[in-house]
């Protein structure tokens, strides 16, 4: 039986915080957002659930090898651990990059922030097309200790998954699978390729915090400003 949940207005009418000095003007506005942040958080729900129903996925044939931090070749299957469920993020640092993408780096970072709670959960592997080396000394530099990084060996997942283009450059993305009864498959993947006008292009679920902070600015996020690889001492 599906619960009956009160309307988002009337949620918003029952919230009791009032700031010191504000207007009677500020506080309607901010009660109609408030009413629409319960739909967002309700929106953000009915998505999450919907993609938990998604049918059985694509089965994991190919041959996929990477280089782990040791040195050791893995096959695809090793990334998983102990868990049933793998996620792997495709980091922009290709051996044609003199530096990796600063949005990807940000993003890891945050992760790596979380990255020992995910892994309770989860495993999660970040694989890029440089060699293990060039990445296990990036790692260092920005003192990664969580995040586990590989090098595709074999140039066989960076193709099939979406890593690298026409063009032979790197393509960021999250990929998920799952391994039930012995067989490996494909669960989701972000596919959203293009950003609506004036916004910078971004997925949904939106992995990066820095996103969901800016956006609390009155200016919100600037479409055109990324992140910086280095800052000031």
């Amino acid at each position: 039986m599906t619960e009956t949940l009160l309307p988002a207005a009337e949620l918003a009418a029952r919230n009791p915080v009032r700031i010191l000095n504000e207007s009677a003007e500020y506080r309607a506005a901010r009660q109609k957002l408030l009413a629409e942040e319960y739909e967002l958080r309700r929106l953000t729900e009915r998505v999450a659930e919907l993609r938990r129903q998604l049918p059985p996925g694509a089965p994991v044939t190919g041959d996929y090898r990477f280089i782990a931090e040791d040195g050791r070749e893995i096959a695809f299957a090793e990334l998983f651990g102990d868990h049933q469920t793998l996620a792997i993020y495709n980091f922009m640092f290709g051996p044609q990059r003199a530096r990796p993408c600063p949005m990807c780096t940000n993003l890891l970072g945050a992760l790596e922030g979380n990255g020992n709670d995910v892994m309770q959960q989860m495993a999660l592997a970040v694989v890029a097309r440089s060699p293990i080396e060039r990445l296990k000394a990036f790692k260092k530099e920005r003192g990664w200790k969580a995040l586990k990084l590989y090098s595709d060996a074999n140039g066989n997942w960076s193709r099939d998954f979406h890593a690298v283009g026409d063009d032979g450059g790197d393509i960021p993305g999250m990929h998920v699978f799952t391994r039930r009864d012995g067989t490996i498959r494909h669960f989701w993947s972000g596919e959203m390729t293009e950003g609506d006008p004036g916004q910078d292009p971004r997925g949904a679920p939106e992995l990066a915090p820095l996103w969901h902070m800016l956006d609390v600015r009155p200016e919100g996020r600037a479409p055109d400003w990324y992140p910086d690889l280095d800052y000031p001492k």
